[in-house]
């Protein structure tokens, strides 16, 4: 089972077939011109660190496809595609791996 944690909370999560679980970035409480930017004008980054990631998707065959991606990797995905899970007060991410656009290196 995969154990994920974020700020001294232990979380244990196994996602099922070719689903990843996320923590979301935080967002920036400045711009880079220094403005300040309340709550409610910000926007919920579209990247974060992956914390637990699923067997792989089942294939027509019977054998599991590789997931390209692993616990630890830092993502940017799809804003539309995630449902979002709290869990002791932390807000994670499930999704598919397909929508996972990019690893930032």
């Amino acid at each position: 089972m995969a154990t994920a944690t974020k700020k001294k909370t232990k979380v244990a999560l196994q996602p099922l077939g070719d689903k990843i679980v996320v923590s979301r970035d935080e967002s920036l409480d400045t711009t880079a011109g220094g403005i300040f930017l309340p709550d409610s004008a910000k926007d919920k980054p579209s990247r974060g660190t992956i914390v637990a990631v699923g067997t792989g998707k089942l294939l027509d065959d019977g054998t599991r496809g590789e997931i390209q991606v692993k616990k630890g990797d830092r993502v940017l995905f799809t804003s539309y595609a995630p449902e979002t899970i709290d869990i002791n007060d932390e807000e994670y991410l499930l999704m598919s791996e397909s929508d996972i656009l990019a690893v930032i290196e």
